[in-house]
């Protein structure tokens, strides 16, 4: 991660980011509001990446010198709401250090390359050959045929857990079990529809980010093992993919901003 460079047009910035994820195309869910959340006067000469838009992530970009800020939950999440309390102390700030805001959610998971699926199925070793987790007319996850211990797959997710903050689980994993058929699913990954996808198509293990309490339940008597890897976790790989395409791409410096949540 290289020294503020000299900049480019905040439009330019954005029209590479829309281009590179499709951001047009791509369905999402209202609050996702994909794409330039918030402007600033027009210039970017150092980019800050993140998972979560909040407060402490605008704080470390400013301390970063950045005047875009990438997240993969933007902005407006949660709805309309008034700019009060923290949600006007947000706004305060980023106008104060003039720091624009881009926001990606399924344009980002579903990315063949810049991806959260695509990247952390790479870093487990996982080769897919086609899509999981169905959402309207996406398939957002990864499956792939494998042979592979179970348990050591368990082991490659519960290291990069670890190293974002969080103690990745798994649903229990009979001795010498393997690994044939796996489903990946960034995020908040284990529902009822994904196990019974999971089903349908013989999988017989996930790695998920995250999923409710009867997740674990359902699986053991589906006969899938999960592997919970941290929502946080595993949201983080494609924001870094996102400032390390705009320094490629457009020579801006970037850097990541974590803020582990635990979960």
């Amino acid at each position: 991660m290289s020294e503020r460079g000299t900049g480019a047009a905040l439009d330019a910035v954005v029209a590479l980011l829309d281009g590179a994820l499709r951001t047009a195309e791509v369905p999402d869910y209202g609050g996702a509001l994909n794409g330039l959340q918030f402007a600033n006067a027009g210039r970017v000469t150092r980019v800050a990446a993140a998972v979560d838009f909040s407060r402490a992530a605008i704080e470390q970009a400013a301390a970063a010198g950045a005047d875009l800020l990438v997240v993969h939950h933007g902005m407006f999440w949660n709805g309309a709401q008034p700019f009060v309390g923290p949600a006007y102390e947000r706004v305060r700030l980023l106008l104060a250090h003039g720091i624009a805001v881009y926001g990606s959610h399924l344009p980002l998971d579903v990315h063949p390359t810049l991806g959260n699926n695509a990247r952390l199925a790479a870093l487990l070793e996982l080769v897919p050959d086609g899509g999981f987790a169905r959402h309207k007319t996406l398939e957002v996850g990864l499956t792939g045929a494998a042979d592979v211990e179970t348990a050591a797959l368990a082991a490659r997710a519960a290291r990069f857990a670890a190293r974002h903050g969080h103690a990745a689980v798994h649903t229990p994993i009979a001795p010498g079990r393997r690994t044939r058929r796996w489903g990946l699913c960034t995020g908040a990954g284990a529902s009822t529809d994904t196990l019974r996808e999971a089903t349908e198509r013989g999988i017989d293990t996930l790695v998920v980010g995250e999923g409710p309490h009867h997740t674990a339940v359902e699986a053991a008597e589906r006969g899938i093992v999960v592997i919970y890897a941290g929502h946080y976790a595993t949201e983080t790989l494609g924001v870094q993919a996102l400032g390390a395409l705009l320094e490629e791409r457009l020579g801006l410096p970037w850097s990541f901003v974590g803020e582990p949540t635990g979960l």
